[in-house]
């Protein structure tokens, strides 16, 4: 297997897929350690709180209680020495304020651990004891008996049970800065993990950062850019360049997409071609046919134009002698032979116009004379005047719109003219004189011409017969004609570059219609 090759799809595992398991174990890691840091930072702000709150105002209130208890036990000593109540004064405003009892329940409440339970209750027992067992008797015998109530073995009882009593909170004290301690601690083992929890935290950030770089990488921008190129191979032109499925599903999909375009575009390509092969093909062969057939039609009209001519003098002498047969001998013979003899001179002269039409519609296209500007108004009058006698024997009105001027050769348009008109005196109504009328309109850029006559007209059927040389829609012996004279007509305005048909009649008569392109003039 090429190295090309080797870029196949991994199957079963799509773009979607592996963004969701890669995010989700992102998550749980991240998770885990915000986790942890949350915890270690609830911690550390319970463990603040003890330092510098709890065992702060504990600490605080047991130094306060401890130096007023001193206070009172001096001043219940000078009390039952001098008997002065200024003196006693320490022990009244310490008795006025928190004492041990009520730092033993504040302390219960607020640190519940069991060395500062019991060091605070055996503190307030102690304080209790010696307030109880010297203090307020002492100051009561003083009061009621004076300063030799109070015996030396009174106070130094009193001041054994002080000694107690200070022992005892001197124990508390240090109990609550252990605890102190303990908490201080902890707090700056909370603080250093919350610190660690932290740099764990963006060193995963970043590791997850650069990991789902490098994956997305991996995943979408190299199969993009194998893709890419793939694709920009085959635009380049390399058609037979593979476009390989690779990366994710999506992706292998969308170069699957491309591939299966590029195998379309490969195969309409070689159809393409072999067809434009088989149209260069069929093109040679219609070029080498139109080269033949026009060889063919320039021989053919050579042919007709050289027939036609060389038959004129066989013809004519034929023609001449069968009339001088006729005029010399004519009435000397049997009816039978004049009857001949007429065949001959009427045969001879129908063959003499048919070669005279043949020679005309050679002519057209074949000898191009020098287009001019024409004005079909003075080519009709040209047309009237050879067609005079036509027109005095029907009685034909022949009547005209303003007719327009064209680009074209002269003589042909005149013979255009003058055969529309001929046929259409030819071919009127035995019982009315012919009624000829031509117009002309504009129509986008050319003009369309009618000649309209109210003769016997042309059915629908033969609209485009009529059109084709030789092509006859009555007998030579009640309409006389060769059968070319709108082929003719059709030749001349073809050649022109119009074109010519009969259009329908819903009444009498017959329209013939012609465009002929207008004369285009150079701007000033």
């Amino acid at each position: 297997m090429s190295a090309a090759t080797g870029r196949i799809r991994m199957a079963g595992t799509t773009l979607r897929q592996r963004l969701s398991r890669t995010l989700a174990l992102a998550g749980v890691l991240l998770g885990v350690v915000v986790l942890v840091s949350g915890l270690a930072v609830e911690r550390m702000i319970d463990r603040q709180h003890d330092v510098t709150e709890t065992y702060f105002l504990a600490v605080t209130r047991a130094e306060a209680a401890y130096t007023r208890l001193v206070d009172a036990e001096t001043a219940v000593r000078g009390y039952a020495l001098t008997g002065d109540a200024v003196t006693l004064e320490p022990f009244e405003r310490a008795t006025g304020s928190a004492t041990f009892v009520e730092l033993e329940e504040e302390t219960e409440r607020d640190i519940v651990t069991p060395e500062v339970t019991r060091a605070a209750r055996t503190a307030s027992q102690a304080a209790a004891r010696w307030e109880r067992e010297f203090a307020a008797p002492a100051i009561e015998a003083v009061d009621l008996r004076g300063t030799g109530s109070v015996s030396t073995e009174d106070i130094e009882r009193g001041r054994v049970l002080f000694e107690e009593t200070r022992t005892a909170v001197e124990h508390y004290l240090d109990v609550l800065r252990a605890e102190r301690r303990g908490a201080v601690d902890e707090l700056t083992m909370w603080t250093r993990l919350v610190a660690a929890a932290l740099v764990v935290l963006s060193v995963s950030a970043v590791a997850v950062g650069v990991a789902l770089s490098v994956l997305l990488r991996r995943w979408i921008a190299a199969p993009l850019a194998a893709l890419a190129a793939d694709a920009r191979a085959v635009s380049s032109g390399e058609l037979d360049h593979p476009v390989l499925s690779t990366g994710p599903g999506e992706i292998a999909d969308l170069a699957a997409d491309v591939e299966s375009m590029r195998v379309a575009l490969v195969a309409q390509l070689g159809a393409l071609r072999a067809s434009s092969a088989e149209i260069a093909a069929a093109h040679e062969q219609l070029t080498e046919q139109a080269e033949e057939l026009r060889r063919s039609n320039r021989d053919l009209e050579q042919f007709a134009y050289v027939a036609s001519h060389d038959l004129q003098e066989p013809l004519r002498k034929i023609a001449s002698f069968t009339q001088l047969l006729q005029k010399r001998y004519g009435g000397q013979l049997d009816d039978r032979a004049d009857q001949y003899i007429g065949f001959a001179v009427d045969g001879a002269k129908r063959m003499q116009q048919l070669i005279q039409d043949l020679l005309g519609f050679s002519r057209v296209g074949r000898m191009v004379g020098e287009p001019v500007d024409v004005d079909l108004g003075e080519a009709l009058d040209d047309a009237l005047g050879n067609l005079s006698e036509a027109v005095d024997e029907s009685g034909a009105v022949i009547t005209r719109d303003e007719l327009p001027v064209v680009r074209g050769e002269r003589a042909l348009l005149v013979q255009l003219l003058q055969n529309l008109v001929g046929n259409a005196i030819k071919f009127r109504r035995p019982d009315e004189p012919p009624l000829i009328h031509l117009g002309a309109r504009e129509v986008a850029e050319s003009w369309e011409l009618e000649c309209r006559d109210n003769g016997i007209g042309i059915d629908a059927q033969y609209a485009e017969r009529v059109f084709v040389i030789f092509q006859r829609l009555h007998a030579k012996d009640v309409y006389d004609g060769t059968g070319i004279g709108l082929a003719l007509c059709k030749k001349i305005v073809e050649h022109h570059g119009g074109r010519i048909w009969i259009e329908p009649q819903a009444e009498q008569g017959t329209a013939v219609r012609w465009t002929l392109p207008q004369v285009v003039r150079a701007e000033d």
